[in-house]
């Protein structure tokens, strides 16, 4: 099994069993921060994942790629895989 697909097989899981989860989310397009935040995966599907976190009292929904996980972009707290080259601590 290739490394998106054990992501995507966690991720899942995480989905069936328990979808509340802490996620660090660092993106630029489209601009995405989110840092330690509670959020609950309420989707999973073959290629994509989402996610809905409360940010000031709006509820917001995004929507990811595994291989935003496999890369470091996202990082669920919950989740045992942490990326060998994190874009989160790059400068």
């Amino acid at each position: 099994m290739n490394t998106v697909e054990h992501i995507k097989s966690k991720i899942m899981r995480l989905y069936q069993t328990n979808p509340n989860i802490h996620i660090n989310v660092k993106m630029t397009h489209p601009k995405v921060i989110v840092e330690g935040t509670p959020a609950k995966i309420v989707g999973a599907y073959k290629n994509i994942f989402q996610i809905e976190e409360h940010d000031s009292g709006h509820l917001n929904r995004h929507t990811f790629q595994y291989g935003d996980v496999l890369i470091g972009q996202v990082v669920i707290t919950e989740l045992d895989y942490v990326p060998t080259v994190s874009i989160l601590n790059r400068k």
